[in-house]
């Protein structure tokens, strides 16, 4: 029975961090997935914003959204009345703070600052902390 008890407390103490592991890969996963849906979400509207699609916005925009909620409330089109061009249907959770705020960079900030400008939405990182499993900050993917 002690020897028993002994092999089951052995396998269970090498489970744990497996498991761990595991739940860690899931969310870097999850994360990738994010990240491309809301960068690919920008460089589409940049794209019909440079095509002429859209309606005029700020100067200081570079014809990159203002917020990340544009991209889901949606754009009226170039010189159509009420159609409205939608880029995503809801801004993705990072799985890694579990929340919806992402971390932003305009094209006017440095690309390894972790401050936002404002002035548009070049590009988004998590804000979390952690380290991935490669040794990269979660903010640099």
């Amino acid at each position: 029975m002690v020897v028993a008890f002994t092999i089951l407390a052995l396998l269970c103490t090498m489970a744990v961090p497996l498991a761990r592991y595991k739940v860690k890969r899931d969310k870097e996963r999850d994360l990738r997935w994010a990240l491309h849906e809301v960068r690919n979400a920008i460089d589409k509207y940049k794209d019909d914003a440079d095509a002429g699609k859209l309606a005029p916005g700020k100067i200081e925009s570079y014809n990159y959204p203002e917020s990340l909620e544009q991209l889901v409330e949606g754009v009226k089109a170039a010189g159509k009345v009420d159609v409205k061009l939608k880029y995503l249907r809801r801004v993705p959770k990072d799985p890694m703070t579990n929340s919806t705020d992402w971390g932003k960079r305009s094209m006017q900030d440095d690309p390894k600052s972790t401050s936002y400008g404002g002035q548009n939405v070049f590009d988004v990182f998590s804000k979390s902390t952690n380290t991935g499993s490669d040794g990269t900050p979660y903010t640099e993917w």
